[in-house]
């Protein structure tokens, strides 16, 4: 095990690298934070952070000496240097897992390859693969990149194998993925983390509606009718199990039909599973903490009915946001990320609101927003 008063790396610097550093510190930990941007929220929090690119050899040589572990904050780090890291220390979650989500057509072939159902699929490498591309897969589509996309970035939905070319030109050549777009009974997503001893805690899912391709809120429970439920985290822990995965992972499911479909995989802590710092028995940025220190996982009990809502910088449209108005209801947790400049779409903070039940959670969450955001 390693423990507290041990120092830590983060390499990426953003608003879950300071969710992780903010509660390894209350741990009695010390954080280094590896992240070139001199704003970034991770590095405010941090004991240290070196401004350096990710693969710069000094700053890959200062984690070596300074710190006892590593983990990520999100999966576009460059796995050649989890590997470099792994030689030396403990690097949790490693390369291999990483690396099948850093790729769509990797992350979807993966998932293919092991069982987990999908939703239909095929590479677009060149313009030629269009015309094989739309025969196999039911349209219409969604034309993604293969790499780097998100928050609905990087993504355009067609419904002809002419839009399909367009689509994929227009992203510039970059290697992309067409996936068949099916009709959704609801999203879904299972935060889990699990152990170097193959233990899991599993949190419930959680519920999730988007807007504009970015996500909007997270209620728990989520309205999974019959066995859904277990089958969605029985789902979460066969990934994980495949993946030999130590750390937190997000499981992004559709079900649609009656059948929970894997969307995607995030190898780190995720938006979805913000609602744990105030809901559950232990967040998930514990549960990243306990795992990448070789830690018992915490208890993932869920103590109240609740719903994540996210503050993007358009709440700033009319001025500061008013926050006295959001607060004045006591189930109400105020979560902000310490970035200086709001833009529309950005990710500037999340309220966590606590209630009776699932339904009376997302009301209030949707009215604190909104009152925040000076819309009355």
């Amino acid at each position: 095990m390693i423990l507290p008063g041990a120092t830590l790396g983060m390499l990426g610097g953003g608003q879950l690298g300071r969710m992780f550093t903010l509660t390894a510190r209350e741990m009695g930990y010390k954080v280094l934070v590896l992240d070139p941007d001199p704003d970034s929220p991770a590095g405010h929090a941090a004991d240290l952070h070196l401004q350096r690119p990710y693969t710069d050899p000094g700053a890959i040589e200062r984690i070596i000496q300074h710190c006892s572990a590593v983990t990520t904050e999100f999966e576009n780090v460059p796995a050649e240097v989890l590997t470099t890291l792994a030689v030396r220390l403990p690097v949790r979650p490693g390369a291999k897992a990483v690396a099948a989500a850093q790729d769509r057509i990797t992350e979807k072939t993966f998932l293919r390859t092991n069982g987990f159902a999908t939703v239909g699929f095929h590479p677009l490498r060149t313009s030629a693969d269009v015309e094989a591309a739309t025969a196999a897969v039911t349209g219409p589509w969604i034309v993604k990149t293969a790499r780097l996309g998100y928050d609905g970035k990087g993504q355009a939905r067609v419904g002809t194998a002419a839009g399909v070319l367009e689509a994929f030109e227009g992203a510039g050549g970059v290697e992309c993925i067409l996936e068949q777009q099916v009709s959704l009974d609801l999203e879904v997503s299972v935060v889990l983390a699990r152990g170097e001893d193959g233990r899991t805690a599993v949190f419930p899912a959680g519920e999730n509606v988007h807007h504009h391709g970015i996500l909007s809120t997270t209620t728990v429970p989520a309205k999974l009718p019959g066995q859904l439920g277990s089958q969605a985290t029985e789902i979460a822990v066969a990934v994980a199990d495949a993946l030999e995965y130590v750390g937190v992972l997000g499981v992004e499911m559709f079900l649609t039909n009656g059948k929970l479909l894997v969307n995607e995989l995030a190898p780190r802590p995720h938006n979805s599973g913000h609602w744990t710092q105030d809901a559950a028995a232990s967040s998930q940025f514990e549960q990243q903490v306990r795992a990448l220190c070789g830690l018992p996982l915490g208890d993932p009990r869920v103590l109240t009915p609740v719903t994540m809502i996210n503050i993007l910088g358009d709440a700033w449209d009319r001025g500061e946001p008013d926050w006295g108005a959001a607060l004045a209801d006591a189930g109400v947790k105020l979560h902000l990320y310490a970035k200086s400049q709001p833009r529309p779409g950005r990710k500037m903070g999340h309220l966590n609101v606590l209630g009776g039940n699932a339904a009376e959670t997302l009301r209030r969450a949707h009215r604190a927003l909104r009152v925040l955001s000076r819309g009355g």
